[in-house]
């Protein structure tokens, strides 16, 4: 009797203990949601900025920017490589593009920027729903960031990059000046160059004078 109390005692425990092995252990982390809300996604951030954009350099659509995302509650950093009119969702944050800029590589200082627009979802009261809220909008700037910031107790955005170039091999002023004289029209009038100064007639020499011996030679043969 004994000896069979004991089977089942041990065969009670090994169940105990799967079964605390297929429940207690730690739950898989929930899937974040990066689909972006059909109000937001249909929304132009800035269409003003996104055609200045257009001006200069590479074509808008064509520029990459690399935005930098903070969460101050897990104290995680991700990078967002995105185009102009792209929008992307991290959790309850969304972020939209609408262009980005870099100076010049003559012009100093050096500097890149994006005009940015940041909305979290969250709820102004514990009564509310919650709710997609503007937090920010507005250019973003790389070397000084202190012009404009996102003031949010939970994200932080920041420019990181503008991956954008302007036309010619070296994009300075001199060749600048160079490929816009050299690109004028074949229809323009060309300023014509001055006729060169006649050179004056060289002045003929004088003819040699008789020598006295050939003069005595002659009146002596007369």
């Amino acid at each position: 009797m004994r000896a069979r109390g004991s089977r089942i005692s041990a065969l009670a425990l090994t169940a105990c203990l799967l079964a605390l092995a297929g429940c207690g252990g730690e739950p898989e982390p929930e899937a974040e949601d990066t689909s972006v809300p059909e109000a937001l996604a249909g929304m132009q951030a800035g269409p003003a900025q996104a055609v200045q954009g257009q001006r200069i350099g590479t074509p808008n659509k064509d520029r990459v920017v690399t935005l930098g995302v903070l969460n101050k509650r897990n104290n995680l950093t991700q990078d967002l490589e995105m185009k102009p009119g792209e929008t992307r969702r991290i959790g309850n944050l969304v972020v939209k593009v609408a262009t980005c800029e870099k100076t010049l590589p003559w012009e100093k200082p050096q500097e890149e920027g994006a005009f940015v627009q940041v909305f979290v979802e969250d709820r102004r009261t514990s009564k509310e729903k919650l709710a997609w809220q503007k937090v920010f909008s507005g250019w973003l700037f790389k070397n000084s960031p202190g012009l404009n910031v996102v003031e949010h107790p939970v994200y932080d955005v920041w420019v990181k990059s503008c991956a954008m170039s302007f036309p010619g091999p070296d994009a300075s002023p001199a060749s600048a000046a160079s490929s816009s004289n050299a690109a004028k029209p074949s229809g323009s009038e060309s300023t014509p160059e001055p006729n060169p100064a006649p050179s004056p007639a060289p002045t003929p020499a004088p003819a040699p004078s008789p020598s006295p011996t050939a003069s005595a030679s002659d009146s002596s043969a007369n």
